[in-house]
Protein backbone atom coordinates (compact mmCIF):
# COMPACT_ATOMS: atom_id res chain seq x y z
CA UNK A 1 0.00 0.00 0.00
CA UNK A 2 1.38 3.42 -0.97
CA UNK A 3 1.96 6.06 1.69
CA UNK A 4 -0.92 8.27 0.59
CA UNK A 5 -3.38 5.37 0.75
CA UNK A 6 -2.28 4.71 4.33
CA UNK A 7 -2.54 8.41 5.13
CA UNK A 8 -6.03 8.54 3.61
CA UNK A 9 -7.15 5.56 5.70
CA UNK A 10 -5.82 7.26 8.83
CA UNK A 11 -7.48 10.58 7.98
CA UNK A 12 -10.80 8.86 7.32
CA UNK A 13 -10.52 7.06 10.66
CA UNK A 14 -9.54 10.23 12.55
CA UNK A 15 -12.38 12.19 10.98
CA UNK A 16 -14.94 9.53 11.85
CA UNK A 17 -13.65 9.16 15.42
CA UNK A 18 -12.56 12.69 16.26
CA UNK A 19 -14.80 12.80 19.35
CA UNK A 20 -13.20 9.64 20.73
CA UNK A 21 -9.60 10.94 20.77
CA UNK A 22 -8.31 7.75 19.15
CA UNK A 23 -4.81 6.75 20.24
CA UNK A 24 -1.84 6.05 17.98
CA UNK A 25 -2.28 2.27 18.20
CA UNK A 26 -5.83 2.44 16.85
CA UNK A 27 -4.89 4.88 14.08
CA UNK A 28 -1.89 2.78 13.02
CA UNK A 29 -3.99 -0.40 12.96
CA UNK A 30 -6.33 1.27 10.47
CA UNK A 31 -3.33 1.79 8.16
CA UNK A 32 -1.96 -1.73 8.63
CA UNK A 33 1.26 -0.59 10.33
CA UNK A 34 2.82 -0.80 13.76
CA UNK A 35 2.47 2.39 15.86
CA UNK A 36 6.19 3.21 15.56
CA UNK A 37 6.31 2.68 11.81
CA UNK A 38 3.08 4.59 11.26
CA UNK A 39 4.37 7.54 13.33
CA UNK A 40 7.56 7.71 11.24
CA UNK A 41 5.66 7.42 7.95
CA UNK A 42 3.04 10.00 8.93
CA UNK A 43 5.58 12.50 10.26
CA UNK A 44 7.73 12.16 7.13
CA UNK A 45 4.69 12.78 4.92
CA UNK A 46 2.94 15.52 6.88
CA UNK A 47 5.83 17.23 8.64
CA UNK A 48 3.73 16.83 11.80
CA UNK A 49 2.72 14.14 14.26
CA UNK A 50 -0.70 12.45 14.08
CA UNK A 51 -1.59 14.33 17.29
CA UNK A 52 -0.81 17.69 15.64
CA UNK A 53 -2.83 16.64 12.63
CA UNK A 54 -5.83 15.85 14.83
CA UNK A 55 -5.69 19.45 16.01
CA UNK A 56 -5.99 20.61 12.40
CA UNK A 57 -9.38 18.84 12.17
CA UNK A 58 -10.97 20.92 14.93
CA UNK A 59 -13.56 23.57 14.14
CA UNK A 60 -11.80 26.17 16.31
CA UNK A 61 -8.59 25.70 14.35
CA UNK A 62 -10.40 26.00 11.00
CA UNK A 63 -12.15 29.17 12.16
CA UNK A 64 -8.85 30.79 13.14
CA UNK A 65 -7.49 30.04 9.65
CA UNK A 66 -10.68 31.51 8.15
CA UNK A 67 -10.01 34.77 9.97
CA UNK A 68 -6.48 34.83 8.57
CA UNK A 69 -7.76 34.18 5.04
CA UNK A 70 -10.34 36.98 5.30
CA UNK A 71 -7.63 39.38 6.45
CA UNK A 72 -5.48 38.44 3.44
CA UNK A 73 -8.26 38.98 0.90
CA UNK A 74 -9.34 42.25 2.52
CA UNK A 75 -5.80 43.61 2.36
CA UNK A 76 -4.17 45.34 -0.58
CA UNK A 77 -3.09 42.77 -3.14
CA UNK A 78 0.46 41.61 -2.51
CA UNK A 79 2.11 40.57 -5.81
CA UNK A 80 4.22 38.13 -3.85
CA UNK A 81 1.19 35.99 -3.10
CA UNK A 82 0.62 35.20 -6.76
CA UNK A 83 4.20 35.48 -7.94
CA UNK A 84 4.71 31.71 -8.24
CA UNK A 85 1.76 31.29 -10.62
CA UNK A 86 0.76 33.16 -13.77
CA UNK A 87 -2.84 32.70 -14.95
CA UNK A 88 -3.48 32.85 -18.71
CA UNK A 89 -7.09 32.78 -19.87
CA UNK A 90 -8.26 31.18 -23.12
CA UNK A 91 -10.10 33.56 -25.43
CA UNK A 92 -13.75 32.91 -26.35
CA UNK A 93 -12.61 31.75 -29.80
CA UNK A 94 -10.07 29.37 -28.26
CA UNK A 95 -12.74 27.94 -25.95
CA UNK A 96 -15.15 27.53 -28.86
CA UNK A 97 -12.44 25.72 -30.86
CA UNK A 98 -12.07 23.20 -28.02
CA UNK A 99 -8.31 23.14 -28.21
CA UNK A 100 -8.03 22.68 -31.99
CA UNK A 101 -4.43 23.13 -33.16
CA UNK A 102 -3.32 22.71 -29.53
CA UNK A 103 -1.16 19.90 -28.19
CA UNK A 104 -1.40 18.74 -24.59
CA UNK A 105 1.61 16.94 -23.15
CA UNK A 106 0.03 14.75 -20.48
CA UNK A 107 1.18 12.22 -17.97
CA UNK A 108 0.32 10.39 -14.78
CA UNK A 109 2.56 10.26 -11.75
CA UNK A 110 2.54 9.96 -7.95
CA UNK A 111 2.11 12.99 -5.69
CA UNK A 112 1.81 13.50 -1.93
CA UNK A 113 -1.95 13.13 -2.44
CA UNK A 114 -2.05 10.05 -4.62
CA UNK A 115 -1.99 9.59 -8.37
CA UNK A 116 -2.33 12.76 -10.40
CA UNK A 117 -2.88 13.62 -14.04
CA UNK A 118 -1.23 16.74 -15.42
CA UNK A 119 -1.75 18.30 -18.83
CA UNK A 120 0.57 21.01 -20.14
CA UNK A 121 0.41 23.17 -23.26
CA UNK A 122 2.74 25.82 -24.66
CA UNK A 123 0.49 28.35 -22.88
CA UNK A 124 0.84 26.62 -19.52
CA UNK A 125 -0.58 23.82 -17.37
CA UNK A 126 -4.20 23.29 -18.39
CA UNK A 127 -5.14 20.39 -16.14
CA UNK A 128 -4.15 18.92 -12.78
CA UNK A 129 -6.40 16.36 -11.15
CA UNK A 130 -6.17 13.49 -8.70
CA UNK A 131 -7.67 10.04 -8.88
CA UNK A 132 -7.84 6.88 -6.84
CA UNK A 133 -7.22 3.32 -7.97
CA UNK A 134 -9.17 2.55 -11.11
CA UNK A 135 -9.89 6.21 -11.87
CA UNK A 136 -7.24 6.90 -14.51
CA UNK A 137 -9.51 6.66 -17.57
CA UNK A 138 -12.19 8.85 -15.98
CA UNK A 139 -9.57 11.50 -15.18
CA UNK A 140 -8.31 11.46 -18.78
CA UNK A 141 -11.88 11.70 -20.10
CA UNK A 142 -12.49 14.75 -17.90
CA UNK A 143 -9.42 16.52 -19.28
CA UNK A 144 -10.42 15.56 -22.84
CA UNK A 145 -13.93 16.98 -22.28
CA UNK A 146 -12.45 20.42 -21.58
CA UNK A 147 -10.22 20.33 -24.68
CA UNK A 148 -11.91 17.81 -27.03
CA UNK A 149 -10.05 18.87 -30.20
CA UNK A 150 -6.57 18.98 -28.70
CA UNK A 151 -3.92 16.45 -29.66
CA UNK A 152 -2.56 14.41 -26.75
CA UNK A 153 0.99 13.17 -26.35
CA UNK A 154 2.09 11.20 -23.29
CA UNK A 155 5.24 11.81 -21.31
CA UNK A 156 5.10 10.47 -17.76
CA UNK A 157 8.75 11.39 -17.16
CA UNK A 158 8.09 15.05 -17.95
CA UNK A 159 5.04 14.97 -15.70
CA UNK A 160 7.09 13.50 -12.84
CA UNK A 161 9.57 16.37 -13.16
CA UNK A 162 6.81 18.99 -13.07
CA UNK A 163 5.20 17.26 -10.09
CA UNK A 164 8.40 17.55 -8.06
CA UNK A 165 8.43 21.30 -8.72
CA UNK A 166 4.76 21.75 -7.89
CA UNK A 167 4.72 19.84 -4.61
CA UNK A 168 8.14 20.77 -3.29
CA UNK A 169 7.74 22.27 0.23
CA UNK A 170 10.00 25.12 -0.94
CA UNK A 171 9.66 25.40 -4.73
CA UNK A 172 12.74 26.82 -6.43
CA UNK A 173 11.25 28.19 -9.63
CA UNK A 174 13.23 30.33 -12.05
CA UNK A 175 9.94 31.74 -13.39
CA UNK A 176 6.27 31.59 -12.35
CA UNK A 177 4.38 28.45 -13.36
CA UNK A 178 2.04 29.31 -16.21
CA UNK A 179 -1.56 28.10 -16.03
CA UNK A 180 -3.89 28.03 -19.02
CA UNK A 181 -7.59 28.02 -18.12
CA UNK A 182 -10.96 28.25 -19.78
CA UNK A 183 -13.69 30.03 -17.86
CA UNK A 184 -16.23 32.82 -17.70
CA UNK A 185 -15.15 36.30 -16.57
CA UNK A 186 -16.59 35.66 -13.10
CA UNK A 187 -14.90 32.26 -12.80
CA UNK A 188 -11.60 33.89 -13.71
CA UNK A 189 -12.07 36.51 -10.98
CA UNK A 190 -12.76 33.75 -8.45
CA UNK A 191 -9.68 31.78 -9.49
CA UNK A 192 -7.48 34.88 -9.38
CA UNK A 193 -8.78 35.65 -5.89
CA UNK A 194 -7.92 32.09 -4.84
CA UNK A 195 -4.33 32.65 -5.92
CA UNK A 196 -4.11 35.32 -3.21
CA UNK A 197 -4.94 32.84 -0.43
CA UNK A 198 -1.61 31.58 0.93
CA UNK A 199 -0.89 28.10 2.27
CA UNK A 200 -2.06 27.82 5.87
CA UNK A 201 -5.03 30.19 5.37
CA UNK A 202 -8.65 29.37 4.54
CA UNK A 203 -11.52 31.40 3.08
CA UNK A 204 -15.27 30.99 3.11
CA UNK A 205 -17.40 31.07 -0.03
CA UNK A 206 -18.83 34.43 1.04
CA UNK A 207 -15.41 35.99 1.56
CA UNK A 208 -14.25 34.65 -1.78
CA UNK A 209 -17.37 36.01 -3.51
CA UNK A 210 -16.62 39.47 -2.11
CA UNK A 211 -13.01 39.25 -3.27
CA UNK A 212 -14.27 38.30 -6.74
CA UNK A 213 -16.40 41.44 -6.85
CA UNK A 214 -19.90 40.17 -6.02
CA UNK A 215 -20.81 39.86 -2.35
CA UNK A 216 -24.14 38.17 -3.12
CA UNK A 217 -22.71 35.53 -5.46
CA UNK A 218 -21.79 32.80 -2.95
CA UNK A 219 -23.58 30.13 -4.97
CA UNK A 220 -21.93 31.18 -8.25
CA UNK A 221 -18.62 31.27 -6.40
CA UNK A 222 -19.14 27.70 -5.24
CA UNK A 223 -19.84 26.71 -8.83
CA UNK A 224 -16.64 28.43 -10.00
CA UNK A 225 -14.64 26.63 -7.31
CA UNK A 226 -16.12 23.32 -8.47
CA UNK A 227 -15.24 24.05 -12.10
CA UNK A 228 -11.55 24.59 -11.36
CA UNK A 229 -9.62 22.07 -13.47
CA UNK A 230 -6.18 22.84 -12.03
CA UNK A 231 -6.16 21.46 -8.52
CA UNK A 232 -3.62 22.57 -5.92
CA UNK A 233 -2.12 25.36 -8.06
CA UNK A 234 -5.47 27.16 -8.08
CA UNK A 235 -6.08 26.25 -4.45
CA UNK A 236 -9.81 25.54 -4.28
CA UNK A 237 -9.08 23.18 -1.36
CA UNK A 238 -8.58 26.30 0.80
CA UNK A 239 -12.29 27.19 0.55
CA UNK A 240 -14.48 25.90 3.37
CA UNK A 241 -17.85 26.72 4.92
CA UNK A 242 -18.31 29.65 7.30
CA UNK A 243 -18.89 27.13 10.11
CA UNK A 244 -15.37 25.73 9.76
CA UNK A 245 -16.52 22.48 8.15
CA UNK A 246 -14.40 21.66 5.09
CA UNK A 247 -17.34 20.56 2.94
CA UNK A 248 -17.18 18.92 -0.46
CA UNK A 249 -14.19 18.72 -2.78
CA UNK A 250 -14.09 17.74 -6.43
CA UNK A 251 -11.32 15.22 -5.79
CA UNK A 252 -12.62 13.85 -2.50
CA UNK A 253 -13.19 15.13 1.05
CA UNK A 254 -10.42 12.95 2.50
CA UNK A 255 -7.92 14.36 0.01
CA UNK A 256 -9.01 17.89 0.95
CA UNK A 257 -8.33 17.11 4.62
CA UNK A 258 -4.91 15.73 3.65
CA UNK A 259 -4.02 18.85 1.65
CA UNK A 260 -5.04 21.23 4.41
CA UNK A 261 -3.15 19.28 7.08
CA UNK A 262 -0.04 19.01 4.86
CA UNK A 263 -0.05 22.75 4.21
CA UNK A 264 -0.83 23.63 7.81
CA UNK A 265 2.10 21.58 9.11
CA UNK A 266 4.49 23.45 6.81
CA UNK A 267 2.97 26.90 7.35
CA UNK A 268 2.63 26.60 11.13
CA UNK A 269 5.40 24.26 12.26
CA UNK A 270 5.15 25.61 15.78
CA UNK A 271 1.49 24.54 15.97
CA UNK A 272 -1.63 26.68 16.40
Amino acid sequence: MKDYQRIAAAIRFLDEHRAEQADLTAIAAESGLSPARFQRMFSAWAGATPKDFLQSLTLSHARSLLRHGADVLNATVDPGLTGSVSLNAATPDEIKAGGAAMTICAGVTDSPFGSCLIGETTRGICHLSFFDEGGREAAIAEMHADWPQAALIWNDRQTARITKEIFSPAPNLSAPLKLYVRGTPFQLRVWRALLRVPPGALVSYGTLATAAGNTKASRATGSAVGRNAISWLIPCHRVIRETGIPGHYRWGAVRKHAMLAWENARSHPEGV
